[in-house]
């Protein structure tokens, strides 16, 4: 049941952490074999749901120790249309998959949950298409009418919000939000930019947040970077200007290597934890309403240990 849906704690001033790179920690520090990079897979059986459930709770036990809150993603990026036929999954396959993710991070929240470290349960969308790569571009209706099943099966399984992750062009972001909104859930827009801290369609993550906000009268709740190392983004941070302080997260990766690289890239670059540490310490200073700090791409339990070391102790 939700539990924070019409008070998303993370839009308070309380420091929340999410998990690192849940697919790179699968596949390449536990060797398991992601069809179409697509961890919902392991939601099928036991063995699959346990290791899921396992990794997610090294995370909440961070947060436990540190007195932070624990933004907990459901393992649902690629369970859509397009990725599940790639699979072999029809829609009564996907609506009963996403719906297990779901009832998954809520089992957790049962029991982690407190006033201290509070778990807002989140679940996540990925693109149509690539991640990296803006393909199977879709008008904003289109996206809207895509990702609506997805995102009801959240709304009504007791997800909390939706969190849109590794958004690559403007409509499907908007087509998201309109989605959401549609169904009841606030949303999270979180666009990945290339080295130059541009979308992969060129457009700066200023005109991206002003564009998504007046095409759904600043309908997401607010907005994140993901998939990213922090030097890419971080000229783009200059200045001033309302559009920052709609940037509440950061789900950084712990490479420096462009996507391309990180595409073609047979072994994992886990980047320097402590580094990365101080790099999200510095993002807060920048940013003032930075409430979510996390991984993404080569970031495991230690690098958001070291987020919860550094950024709490500044």
């Amino acid at each position: 049941m939700s539990r924070y849906r019409h008070a998303l704690p993370q839009l308070g001033t309380k420091l929340f952490i999410t998990e690192g790179g849940l697919e790179t920690t699968l596949l390449f520090q536990h060797g398991i074999q992601l069809p179409e990079f697509a961890a919902y897979d392991l939601l099928r059986d036991e063995a699959g749901y346990r290791r899921l459930h396992d990794y997610y709770l090294s995370f909440l036990e961070l947060a436990r120790q540190h007195g932070v809150g624990m933004l907990l993603e459901s393992p649902t990026w690629r369970a859509n249309a397009d990725w599940g036929e790639k699979i072999g999954d029809d829609a009564a396959s996907l609506q009963a998959l996403n719906r297990a993710g779901i009832e998954l991070a809520l089992a957790l929240r049962e029991a982690y949950d407190s006033e201290r470290s509070p778990v807002v349960v989140s679940g996540q969308v990925g693109p149509r298409g690539d991640g990296y790569q803006a393909d199977a571009l879709m008008s904003a209706d289109e996206a809207a009418a895509y990702h609506s099943m997805q995102i009801e099966t959240f709304a009504d399984a007791g997800a909390d919000m939706v969190g849109a992750l590794t958004m690559n062009y403007l409509d499907e972001a908007v087509g998201i939000t309109r989605a959401a909104q549609a169904h009841g859930l606030p949303v999270c827009i979180s666009f990945t930019v290339e080295t130059d801290g541009r979308l992969p369609t060129g457009e700066s993550l200023e005109r991206a947040i002003s564009t998504v906000d007046e095409a759904t009268d600043g309908g997401p709740a607010y907005y994140q970077i993901n998939c990213a190392h922090p030097t890419h983004f971080d000229t783009e941070l200059g200045g001033e200007g309302a559009w920052l302080e709609r940037i509440r997260g950061v789900r950084g990766n712990a490479s420096r290597m462009s996507h391309e690289e990180l595409d073609n890239s047979e072994e994992l670059d886990e980047g320097n934890p402590d580094e990365f540490g101080q790099q999200n310490r510095a993002l807060q200073e920048r940013l003032p309403n930075l409430t979510v700090l996390g991984g993404c791409c080569g970031t495991d339990h230690r690098h958001i240990e070291q987020i919860c070391l550094q950024v709490t102790a500044s």
